[in-house]
């Protein structure tokens, strides 16, 4: 099995030293693209530089997938992989199955296709699946969608039963663009689904529309009711489903394990990637407020970055990473990374460590540099190591494992 030591970052360095170095003490050494953008409070953005001195070895865990886009741990150990071309597989005991049949039809075009994953919090017992995809809809547009299905084992190949779509994302668009596409329950059940705003012109409107639910999180229950707590419920004119607006598109997401919040991960153009705590109700500001500029550059808008009633991130990164996915740590194998929240880059190919102090982030450190590729998801498995897929036509599953949990 292919390792890749920490002593290749020697290496790496030594290439690099043609960058910029940062002057503030944080891991950034490239200018802003908002230039002359102030953070709305200290620390909002290059956090100091933190090393947890964690020594860790990075093995592949799974090979042989192409764009891996989502992960679950099964109760025994098997592993569920979602694969944008529209692909659902298992791996276990060391084989990976088949495709699982009864996967909904994905329209798997630029960035749509199969995406996020969650078990039903009461996977034990019902054996339920949840998967978030891009759906087409036949008049030239598509949408995100959400299906559940019964997960199978046992006799025969894995497969789902029983699929049915409980959500779909209003209005459909003819866009191949941010889906959003991460699936997490809340501690009370509920299903948190993130948008995005299909990244053309209309979408970008729809996110501060209220009568649509492009840009926005949504909650609905497991079974695709809506919740009776939501914030707009029975407010004429307003998605009941709705929980909070005005976002781009979020690609990561997870529960605070000690808050019990949900934190999300969204992108932003040139610059305004976000860190968020998502809160009943509450405006996020796109596309009215945001740090960064627009890819063709120029202003977003007005080129505001504050506004009173939209909510601040806890931390933006400009120049961008590009979040893929996040993971809260609160294993026992690295007590160095406990708190830590991790973050991957698929622009900038690298994990990003943020340390917190309550819902505050006071440092950032990068690893994985090594790999030198997009970085999609990442979870923490129950052997307390991290699980971190490589996005692309020949991705994989690689297994970071800190030094004390390498005998498990």
């Amino acid at each position: 099995m292919k390792t890749l030591m920490l002593a290749a970052a020697a290496t790496l360095l030594a290439a690099c030293q043609d960058q910029a170095q940062p002057t503030d003490g944080s891991v950034e050494g490239r200018a802003p693209n908002g230039r002359g953008q102030k953070p709305a409070f200290v620390g909002q953005t290059r956090a100091p530089e933190m090393k947890a001195n964690v020594a860790y070895e990075v093995s592949d865990y799974v090979t042989g997938l192409s764009k891996p886009w989502g992960l679950a741990f099964l109760p025994d150990g098997g592993l569920l992989i979602t694969e944008r071309p529209g692909r659902l597989r298992l791996f276990k005991g060391g084989k990976l199955s088949e495709p699982i049949t009864g996967v909904p039809a994905v329209d798997a075009r630029d960035q749509g296709g199969l995406l996020g994953l969650a078990l039903d919090p009461k996977f034990a017992e019902n054996g339920l699946v949840y998967l978030a995809y891009a759906e087409a809809k036949g008049d030239g547009t598509n949408h995100a969608a959400v299906a559940r299905g019964k997960l199978v084992l046992g006799a025969g190949p894995p497969r789902l039963e029983g699929v049915q779509v409980i959500y779909r994302q209003t209005p459909s668009l003819a866009s191949t663009k941010h889906y959003g596409g991460r699936l997490v329950f809340g501690r009370d059940g509920a299903l948190f689904i993130t948008g995005g705003e299909r990244s053309i012109t209309e979408g970008r409107r729809q996110a501060q529309r209220m009568d649509g639910t492009l840009g926005k999180v949504v909650r609905i229950n497991a079974d695709g009711s809506i919740p009776s707590d939501n914030p707009f419920v029975g407010k004429p004119g307003v998605k009941p489903e709705i929980f909070s607006i005005g976002h781009r598109n979020i690609l990561g997401a997870a529960l605070n394990p000690k808050t019990g919040e949900l934190w999300e991960v969204e992108h932003g153009a040139r610059g305004g990637d976000e860190l968020n705590i998502v809160r009943k109700g509450k405006d996020y500001g796109w596309p009215t407020i945001t740090y960064g500029i627009e890819y063709a550059g120029g202003p977003v808008g007005e080129g505001a970055t504050q506004k009173a009633g939209m909510e601040q991130p806890v931390y933006y990164w400009d120049p961008v990473i590009a979040p893929g996915g996040m993971a809260f740590y609160d294993a026992d194998a690295a007590p160095a990374w406990k708190g830590s929240l991790f973050v991957t880059g698929l622009g900038a190919k690298h994990l990003a460590r943020l340390t917190l102090n309550g819902d505050k982030v006071v440092g950032e450190e990068r690893l994985l540099t090594e790999v030198g590729e997009r970085l999609r998801d990442v979870v923490v498995g129950p052997d307390g190591a991290l699980y971190v897929t490589t996005d692309n036509d020949r991705g994989r599953v690689l297994r970071v494992a800190p030094k004390a949990a390498l005998a498990n």
